[in-house]
């Protein structure tokens, strides 16, 4: 990485606005992105080795990550096929003896609640729920 820094310093700023700001060299640019993605690497220090500020160099990943993550949900998508799960809208005025059956928080605050539900039901929806694809920010 050390041995790119020049090379890529001068690279990167192709120019300048008329009100002063830099343009950047989309390849040079990747580069760094890519560069900042490796294992270890400090971001700010990145940044300052390249002249730039650590949080541009941080938009610019968060903008990467955003397309890359769009773009492989949406290959993704495309290949699992559609699953059609039936909403039932669930009476206001539940019964407190009566407990759910399955109760489930997601890490987003979400809470599923499923009763009344045959068990050959409530294992497909388990199936197509385990077949979802985890949120990037949760481990495993």
């Amino acid at each position: 990485m050390t041995e790119q820094t020049p090379e890529l310093m001068q690279r990167l700023v192709v120019g300048h606005k008329r009100d002063g700001r830099c343009c950047y060299d989309r390849q040079a640019k990747r580069e760094l992105i890519e560069a900042s993605l490796q294992p270890g690497v400090s971001v700010a220090k990145l940044a300052l080795m390249h002249g730039i500020n650590a949080n541009l160099l941080r938009k610019w990943i968060g903008k990467h990550l955003g397309q890359s993550y769009a773009a492989s949900s949406v290959q993704r998508t495309a290949e699992r096929p559609a699953a059609f799960i039936p909403v039932v809208p669930v009476s206001a005025h539940r019964s407190p003896i009566t407990p759910p059956e399955l109760v489930a928080r997601l890490p987003n605050g979400v809470r599923l609640e499923w009763s009344g539900l045959p068990a050959e039901q409530l294992a497909h929806v388990l199936r197509l729920l385990s077949t979802l694809p985890c949120s990037d920010s949760i481990p495993g």
